[in-house]
């Protein structure tokens, strides 16, 4: 009855358009009630996202499954990657969404509700993360935001090509980039250490230490503190 109802929906919404359609429009064609319809959407923009709440969970659930063995920006990429498998079903249906959703603006509204939500799920993992780290919600934020992005670039290209191409490739190569920039083979190789006897003519508790140059202050002192810890 579900795929009935997103099926009616559709096709009402190319024959009349999405705002001459309404619900009871909808239900006639399809040939059930008003309370079915609202069993499975509480409302009309609902049935032209029908598959966004399960993802959604699957994302959280996804997440919520990581351990500290995963390396937190390619976990939260691979999570985008669900969204593209939600809308590499059906590539069709998919791209008949884009060009329906380009045309209403309340739908472009919605859509960008549905985005906000995935990039809080994002979010709120990696800030889980990098709790204690400095910046670490700030960092969180903006690689949430930018694994959104790079992965709506991609799938809008691929959408705007009426689904042809492979989207999994075009996806990969945006987030690629994210993983570059932001995840751990970006980040700076962890400062060098040396920890050195109080030089003669100073007081017993001064050491000295050596770190590369272009390590970051907060790596410095974690460095510091580690060996501090270990004397």
């Amino acid at each position: 009855m579900r795929e009935a109802l997103v099926a009616a929906a559709f096709q009402l919404f190319l024959e009349r358009g999405y705002e001459q359609t309404t619900v009871d429009d909808i239900v006639a064609l399809a040939g059930v009630g008003r309370r079915s319809f609202f069993r499975y959407f509480p409302s009309k923009e609902d049935v032209v996202f029908p598959d966004h709440e399960r993802c959604l969970a699957d994302m959280t659930a996804f997440l919520a499954a990581s351990d500290k063995e995963h390396e937190p920006v390619r976990r939260a990429c691979d999570a985008a990657r669900l969204v593209l498998g939600m809308y590499a079903e059906n590539p069709s249906f998919s791209v008949q969404r884009y060009r329906l959703t380009k045309q209403v603006p309340g739908l472009r509204a919605y859509e960008l509700s549905v985005v906000w939500r995935y990039e809080r799920a994002l979010a709120e993992y990696l800030r889980g993360r990098f709790t204690g780290r400095p910046d670490g919600t700030l960092r969180a934020d903006v690689i949430a935001a930018a694994v959104v992005a790079a992965h709506n670039n991609a799938l809008r290209s691929w959408l705007r090509s009426d689904g042809l191409g492979d989207a999994g490739a075009a996806v990969d190569h945006a987030l690629g980039y994210v993983q570059k920039t932001f995840g751990r083979a970006a980040e700076p190789a962890r400062a060098p250490v040396f920890i050195s006897p109080a030089p003669e003519g100073y007081p017993d508790d001064v050491v000295v230490l050596v770190s590369r140059r272009d390590a970051p202050l907060w790596r410095v002192v974690q460095e510091l503190e580690t060996a501090l810890g270990r004397a």
